[in-house]
């Protein structure tokens, strides 16, 4: 019984401390004429952990009367990229590489047993994080992956910037 338990803690805290991604657009790839159609979508979320760092997720989305009813499974195709959108700071956790392999976001792509996630690493030689999204099943995972990598690099504040624009004389 307390196995059950500590489980379903687990579980719920597990989706309350993975990201949740906000749509930005979409494109039908297949015409149903039952059911909505076949698609690519397009959405964003910001990582957790780590402020002003943004990825992009590009995932295919089955429609028809299965998709529709939230039956379908979504195959394992998806392209990541994420980009640094302000000045990022680094946890002492992250450096230390303690959280090597999080989770940052996670979607169901099938009634019960499939997942998109993406996991964050830290390189320190490089001093980046790299983020990687793949599909994984309880029984059978898919190899078809993708990574992006985003440099932290110092950012540009008002008082530092300098208007790129010529001024006129």
């Amino acid at each position: 019984m307390n196995k059950y338990f500590v489980g379903i803690c687990f579980s719920v805290a597990a989706a309350f401390t993975s990201a949740h991604a906000e749509q930005i657009g979409s494109v039908d790839t297949v015409f149903k004429i039952l059911g909505p159609d076949h698609k690519i979508v397009v959405e964003a979320f910001d990582d957790p952990d780590i402020k002003n760092v943004t990825c992009y997720i590009s995932r295919a989305k089955t429609g028809g009367i299965k998709g529709g009813l939230g039956l379908a499974e979504d195959t394992a195709d998806a392209a990541i990229s994420c980009q640094q959108v302000g000045p990022i700071a680094i946890s002492e956790k992250i450096k230390n590489k303690k959280s090597d392999g999080e989770v940052v976001f996670r979607k169901r792509t099938s009634l019960v047993f499939k997942k998109l996630q993406v996991v964050r690493f830290y390189d320190p030689a490089r001093n980046a994080l790299v983020y990687l999204t793949y599909s994984d099943k309880v029984v059978d995972g898919s190899p078809k992956n993708a990574i992006s990598a985003v440099p932290i690099m110092p950012w540009a504040t008002p008082e530092t910037s300098v208007s790129a624009a010529p001024t006129a004389q």
